[in-house]
């Protein structure tokens, strides 16, 4: 009863479950999920659950011995009133098709199985049977692997809508409560395979903690604990400051103010840019190892610098951000442009229209702001207009110069990205004159003078 109650003080403490709730419970026939369900089954009525389901998932690994499991589990289940459910999962193919280890991609399929099942019965939690041996098995390998502080705050008690009642349970009171119950379970062959670092600590490393400290599982939860408190109030701090950096952000791509960058506390910085990342769905590939790399180019780089990270992702600098990216930088198309339309530029989403308008039309009009916009003198141009990538010689005379300027000059000097150069619209007239570098500068040529009749207003409008 002592496990009972300790399991139920995990509960409360951590805000595990609310009334009414129907809980999934994750079971392998291994001592812990064997002992998580039996105290999910003691503790129905006191938490007032609705309804308590179990769930054994097959990862196609040991294929001898899964027949036993499934009907020990279901034998278990149905003897506890639960409803019991089964799914099998491919983890090989997995690991073959993401290049992920056994172990990830197990871990991977296993929680969506778990999630799928949770979602069919309408259950708001999924009950693990990871307990304090496992969090101080888990606090070690990070350690040995290299992972900051987060990573060394273990397994959460609560998240999402996982929760674990064992994890501030020893594996050895799991063990003798069971042995108390007359209960039994089954074994994992692979808990004895010394190819697993999780084993290895299990069964080297941690008998030799415990003789230079016997309370080794209590410390290492009273230390698990303290980080995780640290961590809450990072959190805090860093969702500040992103609120006040990023400028663009979608699934491929973060760009954010690099200037806080150069005076802010390196934890802070650290921090920063990794729930940046974090947070953008194809960059998570970046590791800790890099988060340094792109902190140098940020606080040291030049305008247009660049670093290349894992899986096809650049980091590069730009006059007053930085962007981190797995967006490529295709070579722009070459596209057509009459009078009165527009054109969707395909490799970058943007379009660019041109608007013909007379002088009072112009006068009526608020002029155009930024550098999204120019108005040119319509028949000075030769129609149709072309769009097209930058060319090796490009001259054009940039707005307000007395003279031409090589384009390749013009943009160094505005310190655009090389690896956005091919990128840029250049509008050019029918006889192939630059006219407009659409977002940064219209040719002095096309400028409307007193003379002008018609005029064009040429508009660079980003995707939506």
């Amino acid at each position: 009863m002592e496990l009972i109650e300790k399991a139920l003080a995990t509960i409360t403490r951590h805000n595990m479950l609310q009334k009414d709730a129907t809980v999934l419970v994750g079971l392998s026939g291994g001592p812990d999920s064997v002992c998580l369900t039996l105290i999910m089954a003691r503790l129905k009525e006191r938490l007032g659950l609705k309804a308590i389901h179990t769930m054994y998932i097959d990862h196609g690994l040991r294929p001898t011995e899964t027949p036993a499991e499934i009907a020990f589990c279901r034998a278990l289940s149905e003897r506890l009133g639960m409803e019991f459910h089964t799914d099998a999962v491919d983890v090989v193919g997995h690991a073959k098709a993401t290049g992920l280890g056994k172990q990830e991609a197990a871990r991977a399929l296993r929680y969506d199985a778990f999630r799928s099942v949770l979602i069919k019965i309408g259950g708001e939690r999924l009950a693990l049977g990871h307990n304090q041996d496992d969090q101080c098995e888990t606090f070690f390998m990070r350690a040995i692997r290299g992972s900051g502080a987060k990573g060394l705050t273990g397994i959460p008690p609560v998240r999402n809508h996982v929760m674990r009642p064992l994890i501030e349970t020893p594996r050895a009171e799991i063990e003798a409560f069971l042995n108390s119950e007359g209960e039994g379970f089954v074994t994992d062959s692979s808990n004895e395979q010394d190819v697993y670092l999780r084993n290895r600590i299990r069964s080297s490393l941690i008998p030799l903690v415990k003789e230079l400290n016997p309370n080794i599982l209590d410390t290492i939860t009273r230390t698990t604990d303290i980080l995780n408190e640290e961590e809450r109030y990072f959190f805090v701090q860093v969702t500040k400051k992103l609120m006040t950096l990023i400028t663009r952000k979608s699934d491929q791509a973060i760009e954010m103010f690099f200037i806080p960058f150069e005076s802010m506390d390196l934890a802070i910085a650290r921090r920063v840019l990794r729930r940046a990342i974090d947070e953008t769905a194809s960059l998570r590939r970046i590791g800790l190892e890099h988060i340094d790399d792109i902190l140098r180019l940020v606080r040291t780089g030049k305008s247009g610098d660049s670093i290349d990270l894992p899986g096809g992702i650049k980091a590069y600098k730009k006059y007053s951000t930085f962007v981190i990216t797995s967006e490529e930088h295709t070579k722009l198309g070459v596209y057509t442009l009459a009078e009165g339309s527009s054109v969707k530029l395909a490799e970058t989403g943007q379009s660019i229209s041109a608007r013909v308008i007379d002088k009072k039309a112009l006068e009526e009009m608020p002029p155009p702001s930024g550098l999204r916009a120019c108005v040119l003198d319509a028949d000075r141009l030769d129609w149709p207009l072309t769009i097209r990538p930058r060319k090796d010689g490009d001259h054009f005379q940039p707005m307000g110069m007395g003279h031409g300027k090589k384009l390749q000059d013009f943009l160094t000097d505005l310190k655009v990205p090389r690896v956005e150069r091919d990128s840029v619209p250049i509008v050019c007239s029918a006889d192939g004159e630059i006219a407009w570098v659409a977002g940064y500068r219209a040719d002095e040529r096309f400028r409307p003078t007193e003379s002008t009749t018609r005029y064009v207003m040429l508009e660079l409008h980003e995707p939506r």
